[in-house]
């Protein structure tokens, strides 16, 4: 039978019902989040009943408030409709074709379109972070890297350096993304040391706040859980008004949830809740240096799973597997989805269930565009509970053995035992 409501709807429901609330006890947490007094019971779960019917939207005053209560942000909730079309066409328009960007940058001079239309160019490659294969993407992000570094010998006035400074500190944090997610690490620290020199020349924070994400998410992935939390609060002291405040604090919400620190896990998610919250919805929702927010309930997805909040963390990966769905007939976020359906298979080897969680964690191997490092971190999250519960299994050992080959392939990385 389709349902047919609102996605918003089915949302609020699955919240719910993952932390077993009835509908009564969800409108009690409601009160106990809202920042004024609610009308009386009865008409509050009259009304909760009508938002979970999707026979009626919760107003401006009481979306913010359900998101909250939900652990999550207001646009995860309930999006903005038509953001990611408009903005996605935005930015793959520079205005100009490559041939002639080229051409411009030889010249003795450099005006300002030109400076634009870099500025455009170096945004739609970051746009296609997510899903360009890994091998195009690293070979456009170092051509264009060097023709924006090769200004800096040309005449520009002090605006124009400032501003090439920064394209070059963008352009540098994408290339070394790309290059960890392939598996090359020095090069990746390298690019990333790079950036951080240029967001220092050019006084940009926001860029020095992703170097320092960088740093974080490398920790992160090597098991050096204690440099995740220097990395983040250093970030986090430099860039505390950008919107990668909200990431560095994602990035210590997972690595206090694999020390097994649920209180501080919880602080830092809710303290990057409460900065996203206050933040302005983002013009373009595809850049990979923009903290949308669905990408809240991602980072929330990674704690729980860690933290054994099995219900909660499938409700939150099949929305990521929603979304990635949303918008193309194919994946938008591979990556994002290979981790989700990686979180579902660990929540179905917990309960049981050995064919769904391999046929998960199968699926999450697959595609032309992988994070490596990441893959391999929460790949070695199922691996261990397959390995606990059915080691014995002939499927769960060829399973184990591809993870175990996938590693042996990425020197420098905690293996997959």
């Amino acid at each position: 039978m389709s349902d047919d409501r609102p996605s918003w709807a089915r949302r609020m429901v699955a919240e719910r019902e993952s932390r077993d609330w009835s509908q009564t006890e969800a409108v009690r947490a409601l009160r106990a989040h809202a920042p004024k007094d609610l009308p009386d019971d009865a008409n509050m779960l009259r009304q909760w009943k009508r938002w979970e019917a999707g026979t009626a939207t919760p107003g401006a005053f009481y979306q913010p408030i359900i998101a909250a209560m939900f652990g999550t942000v207001t646009h995860a909730l309930f999006p903005l409709k038509g953001k990611r079309d408009a903005n996605a066409e935005i930015a793959s328009v520079s205005g100009m074709e490559t041939l002639e960007i080229v051409s411009r940058l030889q010249a003795s001079d450099v005006d300002n379109a030109t400076i634009e239309a870099l500025r455009i160019t170096a945004d739609r490659l970051c746009s296609e972070y997510a899903f360009l294969p890994s091998e195009q993407l690293i070979v456009e992000g170092r051509a264009w890297l060097r023709r924006v570094g090769q200004l800096q010998e040309q005449r520009l006035t002090l605006a124009q350096h400032r501003e090439v400074l920064t394209l070059s500190g963008w352009l540098a944090l994408l290339v070394g993304c790309v290059e960890y997610d392939s598996g090359d690490r020095r090069a990746a620290e390298s690019t990333r040391r790079a950036a951080l020199s240029l967001a220092h020349e050019a006084e940009n924070a926001e860029i020095q706040g992703w170097a320092y994400e960088m740093r974080a998410w490398f920790a992160l992935t090597t098991g050096d859980y204690r440099g995740v939390i220097a990395a983040s609060q250093a970030g986090a002291l430099i860039a505390p008004n950008h919107g990668v405040a909200v990431q560095l604090a994602a990035q210590e919400a997972k690595a206090w949830a694999r020390i097994g620190d649920r209180r501080q896990t919880e602080v830092s998610l809710d303290r990057g809740r409460r900065i996203l919250e206050g933040m302005p919805h983002p013009d373009n929702l595809d850049n990979h240096f923009v903290v949308d927010p669905a990408k809240f309930d991602f980072y929330s997805m990674d704690c729980y799973r860690l933290l054994g909040e099995d219900r909660m963390a499938r409700t939150l990966a099949e929305e990521v597997l929603r979304l990635g769905m949303e918008f193309d007939d194919a994946e938008h976020s591979p990556m994002r989805n290979s981790e989700a359906r990686i979180t579902l298979g660990v929540a179905a080897a917990r309960e049981g269930d050995l064919d769904q969680a391999l046929a998960y964690g199968q699926r999450a191997l697959v595609g032309d565009r992988q994070s490596v490092p990441s893959l391999l971190m929460v790949s070695r999250e199922l691996a261990a509970v397959v390995k606990e519960r059915y080691a014995s299994e002939p499927a769960a050992q060829e399973y184990l053995t591809r993870l175990h080959d996938l590693g042996r392939s990425k020197p420098g990385f905690l293996p997959v035992q």
